[in-house]
């Protein structure tokens, strides 16, 4: 009796976090990673959380205001270090792989204030296979802040010591902790597709019982992300025809370089390497590499937050203006601010929202010269275009390019408001 009505609520409790999760949005956006026993790691909103490697509805683990990037298993799995912006400034920090109260290990100052492209400062990269120290990126002693040099932090805290190889980036360390693979460039941060140029990574691997370097990819273009498990380092690469970032073998034995994934839509980004598998991000989906079988799976993640960035709110639009015009008789200015158009009395009236779009990008707005019109470029097809709109807002909008390529920059009028160039 006491069996039957233990299953009857295990049943109960199945069932309810299915009807649960169904009623939530699928996750998306999900960045950064991790993967180790049945838990996957990722940061969402800034925070990290944590699913099952079966995917399924994840928890939130952090909740600071700052943001909590790249967080990283310990091999033994007790720990999770990561990247956080307590206080203002980045830092190293470490918790409970259940989640906890985070432990700084680093107590650095940023050195400069960085562009998004340049990914933060002190970034985690690796745990040492001794789950005893942790390596990261940072610039505290780098000549410029385009590269970085790669510091050792103990568990236990105390001043950060400099790795031996003077910059770097990506790395990974073969199972006997022995050598390592790595990039000697960071740029992972960039959005350049099919970069070729003096920054194009490419992935060494060092010994540090002879300190000799062996570089095992020749790619023009990018070669990074290295995991390294048992004979092979999977890496990262758009060498493929459909030159999207995918993932590849190289087996030390051999050196020879196979392709294991064939995405033709988006990148896979930011893999990371566990005991048995490879997680990774790609369209903002997370999706597994099982290994060694190297069979691929999409997880399908549900995200319970209450998305405070996506309810309805009153902005001060006048912090995000970010182009302007006047009226030729100067009485309203015209502005682009938050995606959209607006008029704006120099005195008195009304305030005009030309365009209305939600998830549209409206920009460079300019007045024509006989004051009947605004010209602005949008997005809403896909691509940038030029369209007009009277400017008191009663007319209908009127499309005057189309099949256009990439991006534009400001229409001019012709003095008598005919043409546009």
């Amino acid at each position: 009796m006491k069996a039957t009505k233990l299953l009857m609520f295990v049943c109960a409790l199945f069932f309810a976090a299915v009807t649960f999760s169904q009623d939530l949005p699928e996750g998306r956006l999900m960045r950064f990673p991790d993967v180790r026993g049945d838990q996957i790691a990722f940061t969402y909103g800034g925070d990290i959380w944590l699913a099952s490697r079966q995917g399924g509805v994840a928890r939130k683990v952090t909740s600071d205001p700052g943001l909590e990037l790249f967080p990283k298993f310990s091999p033994d799995g007790k720990w999770i270090a990561f990247t956080g912006q307590y206080d203002g400034n980045f830092n190293v920090y470490v918790m409970p792989a259940e989640g906890g109260a985070p432990k700084q290990l680093t107590f650095l100052p940023d050195v400069a204030s960085l562009p998004e492209r340049m990914g933060p400062n002190n970034m985690v990269l690796a745990w040492f296979p001794d789950s005893k120290r942790i390596l990261f990126l940072t610039r505290r002693e780098t000549f410029n802040t385009w590269f970085g040099r790669p510091y050792v932090v103990s568990l236990e805290g105390g001043l950060p010591e400099p790795f031996l190889v003077p910059k770097g980036g990506l790395i990974s360390f073969s199972p006997d902790g022995t050598k390592f693979a790595y990039n000697q460039i960071f740029r992972n941060f960039r959005t350049w597709k099919r970069y070729k140029g003096g920054m194009a990574q490419d992935i060494d691997i060092y010994d540090l019982k002879t300190n000799r370097l062996e570089r095992i990819t020749d790619w023009e273009g990018v070669d990074t992300s290295p995991m390294w498990s048992g004979q092979t380092i999977y890496f990262t690469s758009d060498r493929d025809k459909a030159q999207r970032m995918n993932i590849y073998a190289y087996d030390v034995k051999t050196k020879k370089t196979r392709q294991v994934t064939n995405f033709t839509d988006f990148d896979v980004n930011w893999p990371s390497l566990g005991e048995n598998a490879i997680v990774f991000e790609k369209g903002g989906y997370l999706h597994l590499l099982d290994l060694p079988s190297e069979k691929l799976r999409k997880l399908t993640v549900y995200l319970p937050d209450d998305r405070g960035l996506s309810r309805p709110k009153w902005v001060e639009a006048k912090k995000a203006i970010s182009a302007f015009s006047l009226s030729p008789d100067g009485k309203r200015a015209l502005f682009a601010a938050r995606g959209d158009i607006w008029t704006v009395p120099a005195k008195d009236g009304a305030t005009r929202n030309l365009t209305r779009t939600s998830g549209v990008h409206e920009k460079l707005p300019n007045w024509s010269p006989d004051g009947k019109w605004t010209s602005y470029i949008s997005d809403r097809t896909g691509e940038d275009e030029i369209y007009i709109s009277p400017e008191n807002g009663r007319g209908q909008e009127i499309q005057i390019t189309s099949g256009h390529k990439g991006f534009m920059f400001e229409p001019v009028w012709s003095p008598d408001s005919k043409k546009l160039i």
